[in-house]
This record gives structure tokens, C-alpha cells and sequence, in this order.
């Protein structure tokens, strides 16, 4: 869906704190314990303005998962020098487990919500994962790795798993373990046989 914009061709004020209401309410407490009504209640926005710009919850939730997704290319994406993809990938990560609010992976969370993979939010989860997983890929690549791809899976499950374990358990820990596994990937590939 377009961004909604005002007569002066910025975002729309209301679209966007639709959006930031949604976002922490869906990643705080849950995509489907949130109803539209509430959204609308801390948004102060009325009704007619939320389906001017979204046709419905869905929508909304899709914007959700597109912005996460956004933010996340963004901060990798503005990596410099080009050479630092991995540190890159690791920090955006690892900042976000140590931050207080965590809750784990919004991706991961909202999956489970909608197991469907063919719905459209289950689709755009399935994008962002699959550009995560190629930009580690490239990123192993570029460190010499002997088998990037491989790299690549390992990494997103080591990943994953720091961030499960961030939320359940010690954050600097999940923290501290996503860094240790990928040197021992970056020890192990890049070893002269």
C-alpha cells in the first residue's frame, strides 16, 4: 500500500501515528490482542481516518512488518565501509536484545501469529528473512568465508536463537554468544587448510 500524503507532499500525520501506535502495541503485547479500536483510542485518530489509510487490520499489520523491515535495511545498508556487513548485521542485533522493552524478534513474533504463508504478512516476514539471509551470505563472502551459504544459515540460526534467548533469559549473554558463534564461523571457514 502507498504512503498516505498530506497536501503538503509529506506522510500523513495521522497515517503515521497509526503506525507508531500499532507498532509498539503489536510488538508489546501481541498482533492479535490488539484490537482496532484501542489503536485508534492512543492514536486519537477516528475511525474514517484509520480506512482512509488502511483497508483494515491487515493492512496495518503489513505496514508494520514493511517498516521493521525498512529500519533494519536501513542501518545495514548505511554500513561504513562497505567491509563491516557483518559487524553490521551483529550489532543491529545484538543493540536490540541488550534495549529494555525486548521482546525478541518482531519477524519471529509475528510468524507465529500467521502461520498462513500464503497471507500477505506472512509473506513480506518470509522477504525480510530471505534478504537477511543473503546479505549474511554476502557478508561471509566477503570476510573469505570457504562456504557462505552455509555460513549464512548458520548465522541466522545463531540469530534466531540469541534472540529468544535475549528475551527469556540474560540479554548480555544471548549477546555476548551471537558474537563468540560467529567467530568461531568466521575461525573455522576462513582457517588456511
Amino acid at each position: 500500500m502507498a504512503t498516505t500524503v498530506s497536501a503538503s507532499g509529506r506522510p500523513s500525520q495521522a497515517r503515521e501515528r497509526l503506525l507508531k501506535t500499532a507498532s509498539a502495541l503489536f510488538y508489546t503485547e501481541g498482533i492479535h490482542e490488539v484490537g482496532v479500536d484501542r489503536i485508534l483510542n492512543e492514536a486519537e485518530v477516528t475511525r474514517s481516518t484509520f480506512y482512509r489509510h488502511f483497508p483494515g487490520k491487515e493492512d496495518l499489520v503489513l505496514s508494520y512488518v514493511r517498516s521493521v523491515d525498512a529500519s533494519i535495511r536501513a542501518h545495514v545498508e548505511a554500513t561504513e565501509p562497505p567491509g563491516n556487513l557483518l559487524d553490521a548485521l551483529i550489532d543491529e542485533h545484538t543493540e536490540k536484545i541488550c534495549q529494555p522493552g525486548f521482546r525478541g524478534c518482531a519477524f519471529i513474533n509475528a510468524a507465529a501469529e500467521y502461520p498462513d504463508q500464503a497471507s500477505p504478512v506472512r509473506r513480506a516476514i518470509d522477504e525480510h528473512r530471505a534478504w537477511m539471509l543473503d546479505v549474511a551470505t554476502e557478508a561471509f563472502r566477503r570476510a573469505g568465508h570457504r562456504d557462505p551459504e552455509r555460513a549464512g544459515r548458520r548465522f541466522m540460526l545463531l540469530r534466531d536463537g540469541a534472540m529468544v534467548s535475549g528475551y527469556l533469559h540474560d540479554p548480555q549473554a544471548a549477546r555476548a554468544t551471537l558474537r563468540e558463534g560467529v567467530d568461531d564461523l568466521l575461525a573455522t571457514g576462513t582457517a588456511r587448510s
